[in-house]
């Protein structure tokens, strides 16, 4: 069925939705698990401030990307509980839909797995919208999930 699956997730609800039936996917085509989470920039300021606030052996652990690798590592532990062989997880900088397509590109992904929150009403003409942007830029087959 497929080799490489692709999921964006940013840690909602509508998300965890898309990535559970990523999983079901991955688990019974016995397909690579990708997970995609985009983030901004945290300003350099709030870094040194947090880190001030724990001890010295964990500073390491204050960074420009430690509230979306939570999110990643949480979806791929559930990944794997759930018996998918082989999870890949990725933190870009960015717009959310240029993470997913970048990551499905260089994987080489066969399904890219969204939800479709954002994807009613007129404001994604105007807004664009990470499922919106996914199913027009993909570069495989995208299966929208109804999360909503």
């Amino acid at each position: 069925m497929y080799s490489s699956i692709v999921v964006g997730t940013d840690g909602s609800k509508t998300a965890a939705s898309a990535v559970e039936r990523a999983t079901e996917l991955a688990r019974a085509s016995g397909a690579r698990l990708g997970i995609v989470s985009a983030y901004k920039p945290v300003p350099e300021s709030r870094l040194r401030r947090e880190r001030r606030e724990v001890p010295a052996d964990m500073q390491w652990t204050v960074n420009p990307r430690e509230d979306v690798e939570a999110t990643l590592d949480e979806a791929a532990d559930a990944a794997r509980e759930a018996g998918v062989k082989e999870v890949q997880t990725w933190a870009r900088e960015g717009d959310p839909a240029e993470a997913i397509i970048d990551v499905a590109e260089e994987q080489k992904a066969e399904l890219v797995v969204v939800g479709n929150k954002g994807m009613t009403g007129a404001s994604r003409f105007l807004l664009g919208s990470v499922p919106d942007k996914v199913s027009h830029y993909s570069p495989t087959s995208v299966l929208i999930i109804q999360t909503t």
